[in-house]
């Protein structure tokens, strides 16, 4: 009982300070951090099932939510039939080509017993194949980049409703995830550490670099939305209409009601996926999983098969967080690759779940809003703590001047404490598991 007060008091806490930002700050400002809190607690929890069910440490979560970005422009963005008469058959022959070769070679390797012709037929086929591969897929690359590079200069996605964009994003983080986990799971949790980092820096190497899937640095702006658009809400003689009616500038409404939409979409996903990590983490398998997070060694004895459980929750840790990247980009309706940075989204996210508490799926949630409303605010209150703090000295003062100038790394200095104090006072987080 005093587990379930304390957790209801601890969530009317975060649901305070959300409040408290509407009515002192602004509404917009609230809303927009119950939105990115919202998408957090997802990621969190995706985080929560790989580290807090099976204990496999990935920090490489940036890699699986950028893929979760590239699906909302694979999924909703029109096709560019320029490009695609350009170079299109080309490029896609050029892949499929590829893949037939690492076929190949993964058949010889399956299929030949140990020899030196195994090698040497393994090794043409690779040269063979990359050769051939690169003939057929460079042209098609620069024919479809050529093509209006300034608008487009990339294929585009298949026009379809945005918010198969979601799902869409968590099956294309959990096929990297399984292709990552085939190669990578079995080995010490350092390694698998190391190996996610890596994995992950060339999932967004390629999606910077390579122009033709997603315009690479150039961005990809303008992803359809599932919401209405503020200014056809503004033009619409009810709506406007109705927030004058309230009292309520139109301008604002159109722009309240929207952020609203969101939130109600992403509340929906964010209660459908804690129901069932909730249903999960009861069940026969989730106390598996716990038995093979403890103690291996004893899971094994018992006929467990310590690979494959742990290829499972790894697949599904990333597909949550894919479909996380999906509805991150489609809130900002637009794909910047340069935005995904280690420190926001793996740092931030493990703080997340240690702060709410690994293993308990409501921890990582509560862990998601108040940990983002903190990186929101702490820098504009770090600011106006280091004004007060420098007021006694000249306002040409260098000292003073560099304080204020740093201030926004008040945020890594926070967050720093915060995991500091989390881990020496209450290490298993604020909701810790039962």
């Amino acid at each position: 009982m005093k587990d379930r007060i304390r957790t209801i008091l601890l969530f009317a806490l975060a649901a305070a300070l959300i409040v408290g930002t509407g009515f002192l700050q602004s509404w917009n400002t609230a809303l927009i951090i119950l939105n990115m809190g919202l998408i957090s607690a997802v990621m969190s929890l995706g985080v929560n099932m790989q580290w807090g069910y099976a204990g496999l440490f990935n920090v490489g979560i940036l890699g699986f939510v950028a893929l979760g970005g590239l699906a909302t422009v694979l999924i909703a963005m029109p096709p560019t039939t320029a490009a695609w008469s350009a170079g299109g058959a080309r490029v896609i022959a050029g892949l499929v080509c590829g893949a037939v070769v690492v076929a190949a070679v993964i058949a010889v390797f399956r299929h030949m017993k140990r020899s030196k012709w195994r090698a040497l037929i393994a090794s043409v086929l690779l040269v063979g194949g990359f050769f051939l591969y690169r003939g057929i897929f460079d042209p098609g690359v620069e024919a479809v980049e050529a093509v209006n590079p300034a608008i487009s200069g990339y294929l585009g996605g298949f026009g379809l409703p945005v918010l198969l964009a979601w799902p869409a994003g968590g099956l294309l983080a959990a096929g990297a995830a399984w292709i990552i986990g085939k190669s990578a799971l079995g080995l010490r949790s350092d390694y698998l550490a190391i190996a996610t980092l890596g994995i992950a820096e060339i999932i967004l190497a390629i999606i910077k670099n390579e122009d033709w899937l997603a315009r690479g640095v150039k961005n990809v702006i303008g992803i359809p939305r599932p919401v209405p658009y503020e200014i056809d809400l503004q033009n619409t003689p009810y709506f406007a209409e109705k927030a004058i009616s309230l009292g309520m500038d139109p301008v604002t409404t159109s722009s309240l009601f929207v952020k609203l939409s969101y939130s109600l979409l992403f509340s929906i996903v964010l209660v459908f996926i804690v129901v069932l990590s909730q249903l999960s983490l009861n069940s026969p398998w989730g106390r598996m999983m716990r038995a093979i997070r403890d103690n291996e060694t004893a899971a094994s004895a018992m006929g467990k098969d310590i690979t494959a459980r742990h290829l499972q929750i790894f697949i599904l840790g990333s597909a949550v967080c894919g479909i996380a990247g999906a509805m991150m980009t489609t809130l900002d309706s637009q794909l910047t690759p340069t935005s995904y940075q280690p420190l926001r989204f793996t740092f931030l996210i493990w703080v997340m779940v240690i702060v709410g508490g690994s293993g308990s799926n409501l921890g990582a949630v509560l862990g998601g809003f108040l940990i983002w409303f903190l990186w929101v605010q702490v820098e504009p209150a770090g600011l106006w703590l280091i004004r007060i703090i420098t007021s006694p000295l000249a306002e040409d003062n260098a000292l003073r001047a560099h304080l204020i100038e740093n201030a926004a790394h008040m945020r890594l200095l926070t967050m720093g404490l915060i995991l500091i104090l989390m881990l020496r006072l209450s290490p298993k987080g604020l909701i810790p598991e039962k």
